[in-house]
């Protein structure tokens, strides 16, 4: 049996191999990467430089613009050096930290949506307490809990399949990038921690996340339907609008494509994951930017006071 950390023990992606026309799709990617990194930049560089934006919900909103960043920095690269430069072998250790800052980023991007609807749910259930409960120190605390939960159990499964050993100095993964599954089923030595976490890391990350996630709204629906004004309940469940189209386009594929998972073929299941891990990133900013009405005009004061685009002198 071959030790995980060995020089020559490597693992070769073939999640795109035999798919015809693919150049075509990486170029896609390169287009998505490059607006994801301007659309959060642009989001986040408009939070930090506008005060009116310094509240507890944006902090939230930065996290997320943060980790979806992050993500898309740890697959897209990834995906681009295979087609560019044909590198589907990568080194054990090195796929370790890719598995790592894959799971660590869409756990919080997972998690920052539940925070985002705690926020929501506080705001329009209890009105009048909202600044005594969502505070700045609040949602630091939250937030930092997040990262620690995060942290801890992609922590705990990497450190578990690092003990594991191979039959096979190469360990073939059929995905886009080193996904927990592939690799502990190929070990030779007993792999049954890591079964554990498999099972209940997407219970923790993701199950736990979006059930907060219906009970949030479906509380927010009744105080809605209580609120009599019909310019008071258009208000308010404006302020939603944005976050419940960002939680649309993170969950419903994922939900989509583990559900057919046993009925899609293995090449539509690994577009429709990447198309899961590249999308979300490019279309969180712009839905924040053209979907709340006050960071449209935080914008325009901005782009006003020609703060962020400053004349040539």
């Amino acid at each position: 049996m071959y030790q995980v950390w060995g020089s020559l023990f490597t693992v070769p992606f073939l999640g795109f191999s035999g798919i015809p026309h693919m150049r075509y799709y990486y170029i896609f990617l390169f287009f998505v990467y490059i607006i994801s990194l301007l659309g959060n930049s642009c989001l986040m560089l408009v939070i930090i430089m506008d005060r009116n934006l310094h509240t507890p919900k944006y902090l939230a909103v930065f996290n997320l613009s943060l980790t979806d960043m992050c993500e898309s920095t740890a697959v897209i690269p990834q995906l681009l050096d295979m087609f560019l430069f044909g590198n589907q072998l990568i080194p054990y250790g090195l796929c370790l930290c890719n598995m790592f800052s894959v799971y660590v980023f869409t756990s919080t991007q997972s998690l920052t949506l539940a925070v985002l609807s705690f926020d929501r749910l506080v705001a329009i259930c209890l009105p009048l307490r909202y600044h005594m409960i969502v505070t700045h120190r609040s949602m630091l605390v939250i937030i930092g809990v997040m990262w620690a939960v995060a942290l801890l159990i992609v922590i705990t499964a990497t450190v578990f399949i690092s003990r594991l050993s191979f039959c096979r100095v190469i360990v073939i993964i059929n995905s886009f990038y080193c996904d927990h599954g592939p690799i502990y089923r190929s070990a030779c030595s007993s792999n049954f921690p890591s079964y554990v976490i498999a099972k209940l890391s997407p219970i923790l990350i993701l199950g736990f996340p979006a059930f907060f996630i219906i009970f949030s709204y479906t509380c927010i629906a009744v105080t809605l339907f209580r609120i009599t004004a019909p310019q008071d309940r258009k208000r308010a469940t404006k302020t939603c609008t944005a976050h419940l189209i960002v939680v649309a386009i993170f969950y419903v594929p994922i939900t989509f494509t583990y559900a057919l998972s046993s009925i899609i073929n293995t090449n539509t299941r690994i577009i429709n994951l990447s198309l899961t891990s590249a999308l979300p990133p490019m279309l969180n900013p712009i839905i924040y930017t053209f979907k709340t009405e006050e960071f449209i005009i935080s914008l325009k004061r901005l782009l006003k006071r020609r703060i962020i685009f400053p004349s040539p002198k």
